[in-house]
Order: structure tokens, then sequence, then C-alpha cells
């Protein structure tokens, strides 16, 4: 980061004249010094190749200065590092007999020494890069040397093709280029003349002694290991570094005196080396460790050795150049260095081991050279050396982009593409720098239309591009300030951005870890890694305020483990970031920020470094796809929450995330909306918003930031959104307003669709696209919601009101002649009662076709007969369905089918609303009259009938409510049946009655009046049917009103049956005591109860077929009394009849549970065959069996006897034939259930249906008397559900 703002300088030609100049005889420069004088006077750009130790670095500006430059302006001598900076200047300063900032001077980031006389100055190149904001030509030197320029960092390879632009506008500028290692014909091309001729270029030879290059490869070739295979144990011969650099220890040691450094990839691979050498080695050898973060005290113990034991320096690249380790005689050289990499793709830079080059490999060479012959042993072979690339990579190849391309913006230098960079970087590095510009908000945004960021007028600095120009700092620091001034946390940002500048305060020794973590604890924050860098600054300058003295000061920070050199800097950056804002005139918060004010300002910079918690695994997810894991070291590792932000992302091993903090979405969100992609779903109306609404989300690079938000859709697409209100508000009146139009419309469109539903025709309403277009018409473009239409239509007047309102012509098609009430009426009248009918025209919905609506009261009173009918409108279709399903020879006569079923529709209308007879019936009779075609009603096929050609019944309380609805009548009433009944002895109760009051209770003989077959109860202004008949209290009689006719019906059949038995007590008493067979038939019956019961059971039975068979049934006293004795005289001799029949069943029963003994082992026909006799015979059998069945019964339980022959030959065919019912039962025996003992006379036919065809199946020879089969019984069920 360049941060320092100093304005250059001119100097006044000094009066004196020049101090002594000497040039040492023993550097090799001084022999070349004619040539570098001719050299610079006849070129403008030299190339100056010199060896380690020629001395170019001290001699070259005293060279310069001999000839007379410096005087008019400075000689500017550039150095990589400030150390070397400041160390070059003393030294020249020393050897030109001058006090350091006269003649020599320098200036580094936060420092200056010079006057208006100096002729040398030292600086980094950063700050002459600087210098170019304000001194875009340099005039301010005459000279300008760029020394050690083979680091081809980002700063130097930018002033070198920035030197190439200014030096045709520069004649009299002098630029000369050194380094000890140089790829000299890349530069001598770089700086050629307009005609061609290359820069010339001076080698000059070093002043090292020899070295001795040994190569030792980690991995020992195969020979070797074939060698030594017999003499280790297996595996042994797989080195690793470790064993590499302990076995290459060895061999210096063996060789001579003299320290060794070894130069390892990284702090781990030190750690391990450190490690293994300890065990290996004696402890009179000094292991230390070298790499950027140690402390200032263990750097003095490798600067300043404090003993003559032989010392082992384990370092990373930073002491290959700039820094000298003292007594080096050997160099050990891993091959690898960790090389700071940016990736374009992913945004993030990458701390990568790579194979360092032949240069890199040559200056770690040299460390050994110095202080006499040296040996080098590289731990890779010579091969793999030849194969390395000769020079390092330039950092303009591997490096972010976004800074230079700001900086040349700034000074209106050439698109970056035409820059003239020694090594151009590529497009896609060029690309990422203005997508990293872009993030900040520096440039604008890229137009659709221009496809290539070159483009300079489509991507020109915004105001806060600009601003960020004029600051000398990392675009993405510059970009935080700013919004720190704007947020009001100045205060903060400035501290948080010179902590992020210099190297972590904090020391962590490996020996005292523990210690150092628990010194540090004080510092850390529970949500935010960057508070604690505030925390550590209030605390250091709470110490400085109180220092008793600097001594102890420092021993404070020590206690902690902290770096006072660094937290100086740190103070130091802190100053001049302070000074830079107070040059901008910028106001510094005096009171506290918030936590989100402080991390929304540093959003700004680092918004391409949010991750979001995995729900999955412990990573967290990046933008660009990327995947991070927060670093082991991080206090907030378990706690760091859903979303995160970095302070930087550092691939190793894995990609690390580092000075981690919690964020919400919503500052993601607010900070990078001109970052966000955003996408909806489709758009609809929400009537309670009166706006167009879509569920929106959105992105940022490919990271999810929120979804599912409901937003406005009418500024994100106008036409769609106002097309949207138009098809979902308008057309079908979704929308609140106050206006006539919308109820008229809406009315008028419901009545349409009602005839829709009505004639099952869809064809009537126009098109809702025909509708829509009516209002676009009428709609103004700008108009999508609510509020905006009330205002704009308040404004109308009357007759452009008018024209809102939509007329039947516009809405119908045709006019559905033919849909009137007569034949589609609104209600059915029902016993006095109207129900309503609702149509539905939706193929394959549960309400398709018409349903009405039956009042709970009601349910018991309906009968199945005046629902087949439907509604008039609806007979004709019905009619062609069930002529359709006849039989291809009794179809015929029908034909054309449409046409007769138009011509029985004529016929019947009449009839159509109080039929007495069922629509099958009816079109049976018609066709006999019309075609003398004899058709039987099991030749329809009503099983298949569309569904909406059955009545569907829905069922309501007497609050209105739905209580459930269905098209099988007999299942709604086994289902609510005595809920109905209830409710309609409740309504009995509190009604008028028709009849006067009569004594309704224990009666023992008919003293009553008549009783009606139906009676009237009003209720409300309603009246409802209830049906009168006696009920059988054992004892007695009493009259009861009952809500359904057949129910009334057995309960008088009972109460009859128990008048008869007290008025022909003697008759009864005789029969009980003479049943023939009476011990017979009371053993035989033993298992179903006790012979009292089935006695009883066979006089009513034979009283039943004596008195009550025939109807009608007597009213009043005088046709009971003949009844009476009616029954008298023929009681006994049916009694007795049906006594043989009884005993016959029971005897054919009682073989058939014997052989079932027999039979155990075939377990599933046996359980058959016991469900069937627990069917057949329950225990009141005789009486619940109708005479007509129960003369069937013998011949069924033969049947199970002669099943019981074909199971013992045949178990096979029988399991066939079980499997072919067992369908039909469950079918049966769920219905049975479902109805839960209701009767339904229709399900009683199916079950002697099915007793039939086990005779069929299992007992042909007994034979049946209709023809029946599985098939036959199968079309039954599916009729009897309809």
């Amino acid at each position: 980061m360049v941060s320092d703002t100093q304005t250059a300088q001119t100097v006044a030609i000094s009066p004196r004249p020049l101090p002594e100049i000497a040039f040492p005889d023993d550097l090799p420069v001084s022999a070349r010094r004619d040539d570098i004088e001719i050299a610079i006077a006849k070129h403008q750009v030299v190339i100056l190749s010199g060896e380690t130790g020629s001395g170019k670095t001290t001699q070259l500006p005293k060279i310069c200065l001999a000839m007379g430059r410096g005087r008019e302006a400075m000689i500017a001598h550039t150095q990589p590092r400030r150390l070397a900076a400041t160390s070059v200047a003393r030294r020249i300063a020393q050897e030109l007999q001058s006090p350091l900032g006269q003649w020599v001077g320098y200036q580094i980031r936060f420092q200056q020494r010079t006057d208006a006389t100096t002729a040398i100055k030292l600086m980094t190149d950063g700050i002459l890069l600087a210098q170019t904001q304000r001194d875009r030509l340099l005039k301010a030197y005459d000279t300008i040397i760029i020394d050690e320029a083979h680091e081809r960092s980002l700063n130097i390879d930018f002033l070198l093709g920035y030197l190439r632009e200014i030096l045709p506008q520069r004649p009299d500028l002098k630029v000369i280029i050194t380094s000890a290692t140089i790829d000299a014909d890349r530069f001598a091309r770089h700086f050629a003349t307009p005609d061609g001729q290359a820069a010339p270029v001076i080698e000059v030879s070093g002043r090292l002694y020899p070295v001795e290059i040994r190569y030792r490869p980690v991995k020992l070739p195969a020979e070797q290991a074939a060698e030594i295979e017999g003499q280790l144990e297996e595996g042994v011969q797989e080195r690793d570094l470790c064993d590499a650099v302990t076995d290459a220890v060895d061999e210096c040691a063996r060789h001579g005196s003299g320290d060794i450094l070894v130069f390892l990839p990284g702090e781990r691979e030190i750690r391990e080396t450190s490690e293994a050498l300890r065990k290996h080695h004696p402890q009179s050898t000094q292991i230390l460790p070298l790499f950027s973060r140690l402390s200032q005290i263990e750097q003095e113990e490798i600067f300043r050795p404090s003993t003559r034991a032989r010392r082992v320096v384990l370092a990373t690249n930073v002491a290959e150049t700039s820094l000298t380790v003292p007594g080096i005689r050997y160099v050990i050289d891993a091959g690898l260095a960790r090389v700071k990499r940016y990736s374009w793709r992913q945004k993030v830079e990458q701390l990568q081991i790579e194979p360092i080059s032949q240069a890199s490999a040559n200056q770690r060479a040299g460390r050994c050279g110095r202080l006499g012959p040296g040996v080098c042993i590289r731990l890779y072979d010579e091969e793999d050396f030849k194969r390395r690339r000769r020079f390092s990579e330039p950092e303009v190849l591997r490096s972010s982009l976004a800074g230079v391309i700001l900086r040349m913006k700034s000074l209106g230098l050439p698109e970056i593409e035409r820059f003239p960079f020694v090594d151009p970087p590529t497009g896609r590095a060029i690309a990422d720098g203005y997508q990293t510009l872009q993030e900040l908000g520096a440039l604008n945004m890229r137009p659709s239309g221009v496809d290539s960021f070159a483009d300079d007028s489509a991507l020109s600095l915004t105001s806060t591009g600009k601003l960020l120009a004029k600051l000398p700092l990392d675009p993405r620091v510059g970009r935080m300030l700013l919004a720190a001034r704007d947020q009001q946390c100045l205060k903060e940002m400035l501290i948080i951005a010179a902590a992020m500048a210099v190297q972590d305060p904090r020391e962590r020794p490996v020996i005292a870890r523990e210690a150092a973590e628990q010194a540090h604890a004080k510092f850390a924050d529970k949500q935010s890694e960057f508070l604690a860098w505030l925390k550590l600054w209030d605390w250091y300058h709470e110490q400085v305020a109180h220092k008793g003295s600097q001594r102890k000061l420092v021993g404070v920070l020590r206690q902690n483990y902290l770096s006072a050199v660094r937290l100086r800097e740190w103070h130091d950056i802190h100053g001049q970031l302070a000074a830079m804002v107070g040059e901008q005139r910028w106001r510094v918060n005096q009171t506290e920020a918030t936590y989100e004010q402080v991390h929304s300002a540093l959003l700004t910079g680092l918004i391409g470094q949010v991750g979001l918690k995995s729900e999955e695994a412990s990573h967290y997810q990046g933008v660009r796809d990327l995947r991070f894991w927060i670093h082991p070291g991080s206090k907030l590792v378990r706690k760091a929450g859903k979303w995160v932000l970095a302070g930087e992302l550092v691939e190793t091993s894995r990609l690390y995330a580092r000075c981690i903090a919690k964020i919400e979405p919503v500052w993601i969100e607010r900070v990078g909306s001109h970052l966000l992609l955003k996408s909806w779903g489709d758009p609809r109306w929400d009537s309670r918003r009166g706006q167009v609404v879509a569920h929106e989300k959105a992105s940022l690079y490919g990271l999810p930031i929120y979804s599912g938000r409901l937003v406005h859709f009418g500024p994100i697409d106008l036409a769609r959104a106002r097309e949207t209100f138009i098809r979902e508000a308008l057309v079908p009146g979704e929308i609140d307003l106050p206006f006539e139009f919308v109820a008229h419309n809406k009315k008028l469109i419901q009545s349409i669709e009602r005839l829709e539903h009505r004639s099952r025709r869809p064809d009537i309403l126009v098109d809702e696209t025909l509708i829509a277009g009516f209002y676009d018409r009428l709609l103004p473009s700008e108009i999508c919601q609510t509020v905006a239409f009330k205002q704009w239509f308040k404004r109308l007047d009357d007759k452009e009101v008018q024209r809102w309102k939509l007329s039947k012509d516009d809405l119908m098609r045709h006019e559905a002649a033919g849909i009137t009430t007569d034949v589609f009426p609104k209600t059915i009248s029902w016993q006095g009662n109207a129900l309503k009918l609702d149509y539905h025209f939706e193929p394959g919905s549960p309400k398709d076709g018409v349903t009405v609506s039956v009042p709970l009261v009601l349910l018991n009173q309906l009968t199945a007969l005046r629902w087949e009918w439907l509604v008039p409108g609806m007979v004709k279709e019905k009619v062609q369905w069930l002529v359709k399903s006849l039989p291809q020879k009794l179809r015929k006569h029908c034909v054309p089918v449409p046409d007769y079923a138009q011509d029985f529709h004529a016929r019947w209308f009449d009839q159509m609303s109080e039929p007495t007879i069922s629509l099958t019936a009816a079109v049976i009779a018609d066709i006999d009259q019309q075609f003398h075609v004899k058709v039987l009603e099991s030749d329809f096929r009503v099983d298949s009938l569309p569904a909406h050609l059955f009545m569907n019944f829905r069922i309501i309380d007497q609050h209105g409510r739905m209580l459930r609805a269905g098209r099988n009548l007999s299942q709604l009433k086994a289902q609510f049946g005595d809920q109905a009944q209830a409710t309609f002895q409740e309504m009995a109760t509190q009604g008028e009655r028709v009849i006067a009051d009569q004594a309704l209770e224990r009666i023992t003989q008919w003293t009553f009046e008549s009783l009606p077959d139906v009676m009237e109860i009003r209720r409300g202004g309603k009246s409802i049917l209830g049906y009168p008949g006696l009920v059988d209290e054992e004892t007695h009689c009493r009259i009861d009103v009952f809500d359904d006719a057949q129910t009334a019906q057995r309960s008088h059949r009972l109460g009859l049956l128990r008048l008869l038995r007290i008025g022909l007590k003697e008759q009864i008493k005789f029969l009980e005591k003479n049943l023939p067979n009476a011990l017979r038939l009371g053993v035989l019956y033993m298992p179903l109860g006790s012979w009292e019961s089935l006695r009883g059971q066979i006089i009513d039975a034979a009283l039943s077929r004596a008195a009550l068979e025939q109807q009608p049934w007597p009213k009043d006293a005088e046709s009971f009394s003949c009844t009476r004795e009616l029954a008298k005289e023929r009681v006994g001799l049916l009694a007795q009849e049906l006594s043989r029949l009884v005993l016959s069943i029971l005897e054919q029963s009682e073989v058939a549970r014997k052989r079932l003994v027999q039979f155990k082992v075939h377990e599933s026909a046996c359980k058959d065959m016991v469900i069937q006799l627990s069917e057949l015979m329950p225990p009141d059998f005789v009486m619940r069996t109708p005479y007509e069945q129960l003369k069937h019964l013998p011949r069924y339980l033969e049947a199970i006897a002669v099943r019981f022959d074909g199971l013992r030959s045949d178990a096979i065919r029988d399991q066939q034939r079980m499997s072919e019912m067992a369908p039909l039962l469950a079918h049966y025996r769920r219905a049975r259930q479902a109805l839960a003992g209701a009767p339904e006379p229709g399900l009683d036919q199916f079950f002697w249906m099915l007793q039939e065809l086990r005779v069929a199946l299992f007992a042909q020879r007994l034979r049946t008397p209709y023809p029946v089969s599985a098939k036959r019984l199968f079309k039954a069920w599916e009729a009897l559900q309809r």
C-alpha cells in the first residue's frame, strides 16, 4: 500500500562546491566507471547488470553526481524496501562525508530527511510512484535510478512503463535500471529508441567467493534407493523434506565450520524442520527460525550472534535479498517459496508453495559466498533446476490490477491494454481489475451494448473513483475510508485501516503460545475481530499515557506479547492516514460509532469477502462459488454466526478467512445494491396491497443474499405489471374500488359463467383475452396499481365512466338459447321445501355437475328415485349415455341416439319435476312403447356414466355449515342418519302437530284413532313431513314420529306384532308349548342363543306371514280386529312350517361346523367359510332374513358341504375361486361397515347375489335360480355405487 503524499521538491542550485567523491578501487563497478559515464551521456536509458557485491547500489549515484547530474534537479534512487532505502542513504552520505539529509537524503513512508540542497534522494518505489500524482513528468529529478529491478514488483513494473511514456517529453531525464540478476535483453528492448535501437547494457562482475553447488534431491534416485534397500527398513527410503534438510545439515557439518542458512517455503515447514533438527543434532547447535512475523527479540538473536556455537537458521525467502545474515558459510535451498498469487477467478490471494526461479536460486546461493568459499546444497536435481523459468514471474502478472487502472485513469494515461508494461498482463486480469473498481463504485457500470472493458468512454471514473485516485492507498482501503466518512465512523476506520497495513503486533512465540493467547484475550470481541483492533489501540494509548518511562512501556508490552516496533509503525501509519484525511478536510466523528456503521464501511471495500454458513458442513459459501473456512487461530471459529465478513482470504492448504466479523445480509444489500443480480418470479395481483407483486431474490456473484421478498413489480417492468393488473385485477373484478363499473362488470360475468355451468358449455363467455383487450384500450399505459387508478378515474367525466361498463354483447359469444330456469332451475321442491341447486362445470372435480343442498333434517326422507332425473336440462345428456351403454342389438333401435334423447326429453318433460318411476325405468318403458323392444334394467351399464350425471348431495346443518358432500345417498344416510333423526325429533317436539293429541304411551290394544301415513310439522314458517308409527316396548307399544317412511314402517311392523301377541295371548302360549321338534331345535340353536329366543323368532315370523304379509296393514281398530282374527286362524300352521324349515337350516349348519374342524389345515378356506356362516346365520336370522331368502339357506349351507369335498380333491382350485371372489367380498364388507347397521336394500340384494356366486363357484351341481358370475357382480357393484 502506497501511503505517502509528499509533494515533489524542486532543489535550488547549490552554491557550494561538490563534496570530495571517491570511488573504492576494490569495487568492480569502479573499474567500469568510464564506460558507465559514456553510456549515460550518450543514451537516455542505461541497463546495468551488476552481480552481488559489485558496488552498483552505492557508486552509481556518486558517478551521476560526479557527471554534474543532481545540480538543477535531484537524483532519484529507488529501493524496493524501506530498510534498504535508509541504510543505502546512510552509506552514501558516509562515503561523501556529508551529514544525512544534506547532499544525500531519503524519503520513505512517514519519514523524510531532505533539504533544499539535497542532490541524491533515496526512496521506495511507491514514494516515487505517489509523486506522479502531483508531478506528472517528475521534473523534480534529472536522473532516476531503479535499483533491484529484478524483483519486478507491481510498483517497479508500473514505473518502468510510466517512465517509458514520459521519456519523449523529458529528453533531459536519464534513467538507469540496475539489478544483480536481470533479464537484460528484455529491458533493453523495452526501452528501445523509436528507430529500434535497444538501450545499452553494461555488465559488471561481482565480488563473491566461489560457491560449490551440490544437488541432493528430496526423493532419492532409484539406484540409490536400491543400494540402501537392504540396509534400511521397509518404507524408510521414502524421504520427506525434513529428512532431506537433516541429511544436508549433516553434510555441511562434515565439510567444515560455519553457520548454515536453510531456505524453506513457510512457517509450518520451519516448525517441522526445527523439531526434526533438535532431535537429531547436539544441544550445542542453535536452531533459529527467521520469518517476517518473528518478534524483535527473536530477530536480534539472528543478526547479533551471542555464541560461537554453530547456528542453523531456518528462513523463508525474506533472507533471499536485502537481509544479510552474518556468518553464513553454507546454504541449503529447498527450491520452494510461498508466492502470493491473485486469482482473478476467485477474487482471492492464494499463498501457494511454488518452485523458485533460476534467478532466485542463484540469489540464495550467493548468500554463502560473501565471507569465503561456500557450499550450496539444493534439495532438487540439476535437471529440475534447468527446467525452471530463468526469472521470477512479475508481480503484475499475479496481482490485482485495480489500483494500477485507477491511477492510470486519474493520470489520463492510455488504457491499460496499450500501456507499455515490460510484461503486459492478461486480458482476464485486466477485466478483473475493471470489475473490482466497479465493485467499489469507482467506475461507471459497463453499458449492455459495450463488449469490451477497454472502451474508455464507457468506463469513466465516478465521483467516488476520482476521490479514490487522489488517495495514495489501495482502492479497497480508500473506499472503506470514503464510506467511513459518510457513515460517521472515520475515527474507527482510520485505526482499522492502519492496522490492516502492518503486521499483526500481537506476537505468538512458539514456546509461549498459550501465555500469549491468554494475554491477548482481553482484546478479543465476541462478534468482530476488527473491533479487537480498536480495543488494542485504546489499551496501547492508555499505557502510553500512563508510562513511567519508555523502558517500562516496552516491558509492559513484552509482558503482553506485543511488538513495540509494530505498534509504533501502526501509530505512524495512523498518523499519516489522519494527516491525509485532514488534507481532504474530512470531519472525524467525535462520538463512538455503532457496530453497524463500522462494518457497513468495511463492507464497501471487502464486499467480495462475505460468506454464508453452509447448512451441511463447516465451511462458508462465498461469492463466485468460493468455499472458505475460518482460520483455526480465530477466536470466532465456533461463534462466527450465519453471515461473516473476512478481512482477507488466503489459500494455503485450504482457503482460509482471517479477521472475521459477524454481519447482517441487509448491510450487504444496502452497500452492494449496484452489484446485486436480482430476479423475480411470475408477477401476480395482490388485492390487499392493491399492487402487482412478485417474489424477488438477489445474489451477489452467485451468493444468495435474500429470496422470497414480495416487491411491487411496477417499477421493475411496467408493461408486464400493467398486463397483470388488467388480467388479474380488472378482468375478474378482484380490486377494491368504489366505482360502479367494478360491481356491474363482475356481476355480469358471474351471471354468464353460471349459464356456462348450467349448460356445461364453456363457449358462452368470451375469452379473457378479449375482456383484457377491452380494459387495455381504456387504461393509460402508466397505471398498474389501485392508488394510481383511483386518482386517475376520479378525474373522468360521466361519459368516459360509462365506457368502462361491459355489456352482454361484449361478453357473450352467442345468445345461449334454451338455457332457462325451466330446464336449469335454481331450486328444486321436495316435500314443500325448496332445495337450492348449484351448477359447476369442471370435469374431474368433486363439484362437477349439479349439487343439491339438503338440510340435515330432510336427509332420511330423500329417495333415490327423484334424484336420478337430476334437472330437466341434464336429462337429455343422461339418456344419451344410458342408451349408449346398451348392447349393440338393443342400441341400434335408438339411433341416432341424440335424436332419440331429444324426443325422449320432449315426451317426458312434464313428468320430470315429479317423476313416479326411475329414469332407467322410464327409458325402458319408452323404448318398449316406441320400438316394441324389451330392455332389462341389467342391460344398462350405469357404471359407464360420467360422475356429473349423478346428483351431488351437500348435507348442511341447521346453521348452514356443510357436513359432507357426495353422490352416494345411502352412504350419506348411514353416516348422518342418526344425527338427522335426532334433529328431526327435536323439531317434532317443538312444532305444531296437525292431528289432535292422543294418549300415545303404554298401548296394549287399538284404542286410538287411525294413524295417518304422513303428518306435517311446522317450524319457523317452514314445514317438514313426519311419518307416525308404533314402537315396540316388549310389554306394550307407543306412538312416535319418524323422518323416514321406511324406518317408520319397520318400527310400525314390530309394534303391530306386539299388539297381535297381546291380543292372541292364549294361542301364543299354546304354540310356545307345542312347537314340533322343540328339543332338537333348542340343542342345535345353542351355539347362537337360547331356545326362548329362537321360539320367539319363529312365532313372530309366523305372525308376520299370517297377518302382515299383505299390504295395506291395519290403520284403525276395525281393520286391526280383522287382521287379528286372520292371524288366529293361520299362525299355528305357519309356525309348524317355519319350525321344520329352521330345523333343516340348523342341521345343515351343524354339519358344516363339524366339518370345519376336520379341515383346519386349509386355514384361509376355513376362515372364509366361518365368516360366511356368521353372515348367513346371525342370532336373529329367522326374523332378519326375508322368507323368500330363508328358503334358500339350506342350499347355501349344502354348498358349503360340497365345497369341503372339492377342497379335499383340489385345494389350489378352491384358492383360485376364493381369489376371484375376494375383491367383491371386500367391497361388500367395507360398504356394510360404512353403513353402520343402517338398512340398504341394494346392498342386501348384492349379499344374496354373493351367496349365489358361491354356489356357482363351489357347488355348481346345486344350480342357481338366475345366471351369476364374478363379472356380472362387478358390474352390479359399480351400478350400486352410482
